[in-house]
């Protein structure tokens, strides 16, 4: 098959999967592209990739696409979406993941440790079944389709889809609701996980290069690609800043099941990982942080999704990449309202070439 017809495929069979995730680029993915598809380049790390929107779309565009991300959980999505060039889940594989093994004994973690905090007690047993089972799994590939499947399963039954507070009590409380989707909530794990099986089996697909996962912090990754694209965690202008693994503290336990108890902080009410701070999400710090990632990268094409109330101020981001000896070009788009914020901001693009 040539490289052209390979493409056109892609766009007419394989498709991103739908997210609920805090944050995505998705409805932005394609202004994103037509900021920077006349940039030459031909490799490309997406340096804190989430849900893998960016480098899915760099994948189809036939780059040769690295995709990082700190988080455990969130490198696994990337091995299922961008690393994956042909593993797919069957229907008996994914059936065969809904029961107990006579040979296993299942562990009860969830059900003791989370009881009345996110799930319920039935639903608890199924999650610990289920995380147990795709532990067991030896294709890395077919076992990152099924945990991406579990963790969109579990962020969709959540109020706000996030695992900051313990409020199980808004899906079962007998009352009248202006927010989220109660059927939703209450449709059974298992009828989630199969679709979003299927929708992980239809993202699936080759652009005919090497493209991988990496799990680090950003900066102790190698500077040798063309283009590297940066959309870090967000300081807002009153000083607060958002920090992902506290919104999914769950889904990186789930994956670390052996040593989860190990590194709950048990003085949080919904059982939180222990972590230090990140200078991300500090207003003090972060300013330093981008000047260091951008001296790092210094040699490549380097791609800023911001938003425009941000700290530092996107004049001082252009102050940063220009002090790296970057010509800076700036793109922003409509006014739009965010996710758990009473604001309205502009989403930019800062690209320095």
């Amino acid at each position: 098959m040539s490289q052209l017809a390979l493409f056109d495929d892609v766009e007419t069979v394989a498709k991103f999967p739908s997210t609920r995730y805090q944050g995505s680029k998705l409805k932005f993915v394609d202004w994103i592209w037509n900021c920077i598809k006349d940039v030459p380049f031909n490799t490309v790390l997406d340096a804190f990739g989430g849900t893998g929107c960016f480098a899915y779309k760099m994948k189809q565009e036939g780059k040769q696409t690295t995709y990082n991300d700190i988080l455990h959980f969130n490198s696994i999505i990337g091995k299922a979406l961008i690393e994956n060039d042909s593993e797919t889940l069957t229907d008996f594989e994914t059936g065969s993941l809904f029961f107990k093994r006579k040979d296993i004994l299942y562990p009860d973690f969830i059900e003791k440790t989370f009881k009345d905090i996110y799930y319920t007690d039935d639903e608890n047993r199924w999650l610990d079944v289920m995380s147990t089972n795709i532990s067991l799994m030896t294709n890395p590939y077919k076992q990152a389709i099924a945990w991406f499947a579990l963790f969109q399963s579990c962020i969709i039954k959540r109020p706000y889809n996030l695992f900051h507070r313990k409020n199980l009590y808004l899906r079962t409380q007998d009352v009248s609701r202006s927010f989220g989707n109660k059927t939703t909530w209450d449709t059974p794990f298992a009828v989630h996980f199969k679709n979003f099986v299927e929708e992980a089996n239809n993202a699936v697909f080759s652009n005919g290069l090497a493209n991988k996962v990496l799990n680090k912090d950003a900066f102790d990754i190698s500077p040798n690609y063309d283009m590297v694209y940066i959309d870090t965690p967000y300081v807002s202008d009153n000083g607060t800043g958002v920090d992902y693994l506290d919104f999914y503290h769950f889904l990186e336990g789930i994956t670390d099941y052996k040593n989860w108890t190990n590194r709950i902080d048990e003085n949080s009410k919904n059982k939180k990982l222990k972590h230090p701070a990140s200078d991300w999400t500090s207003a003090s710090r972060i300013e330093n942080s981008f000047a260091h990632l951008f001296n790092q990268f210094k040699d490549s094409t380097l791609v800023v999704s911001y938003r425009s109330n941000g700290i530092p101020s996107i004049d001082r981001l252009k102050q940063l990449l220009e002090q790296n000896n970057k010509h800076v070009k700036i793109y922003e788009s409509q006014k739009i309202k965010y996710v758990l914020s009473n604001k309205t901001s502009n989403e930019v693009l800062i690209v320095g070439f």
